[in-house]
């Protein structure tokens, strides 16, 4: 059993299982109803999710290459996933990351620079079983 960390939108591995979307908006011009048939996520879950100021801030860290605004943007990543809400979820994700396989993810193209590379860590630290 593992847990999967992807980019929303992306093909799906063959025993993924349930997609997870950690992400603030559901995607532009997508049906709801397609939201699944196309690859983004089954489930919305923006407990995940950067708050807004938070995105900006990567998306700017990001498209300026600046790695002091990057290290910052994951210093309050991780203080807001710090909050029990947050906090309980990602220990419940990792709990279950041993009984099933199913993914979480984000639209970002480069993980390196979005908010699921935190979340990958966070997550390992917890004990996931990530693939």
């Amino acid at each position: 059993m593992t847990l999967r960390i992807v980019r929303l939108g992306s093909p799906r591995a063959d025993d993924e299982g349930l997609r997870i979307g950690t992400v603030r908006r559901p995607p532009r011009g997508v049906p709801k109803a397609e939201f699944a048939s196309r690859n983004y996520y089954d489930v919305w879950y923006p407990v995940l999710a950067p708050s807004a100021d938070l995105v900006a801030q990567a998306q700017a860290a990001a498209q300026a290459g600046d790695e002091k605004a990057w290290k910052a943007f994951d210093k309050q990543y991780r203080a807001e996933m710090s909050a029990p809400d947050p906090s309980r979820t990602l220990d419940l994700l990792a709990a279950l990351s041993h009984q099933t396989n199913f993914s979480v993810g984000c639209y970002c193209e480069d993980e390196a620079h979005c908010h699921r590379s935190v979340l990958r860590a966070l997550l390992q630290a917890r004990g996931a079983a990530l693939a």
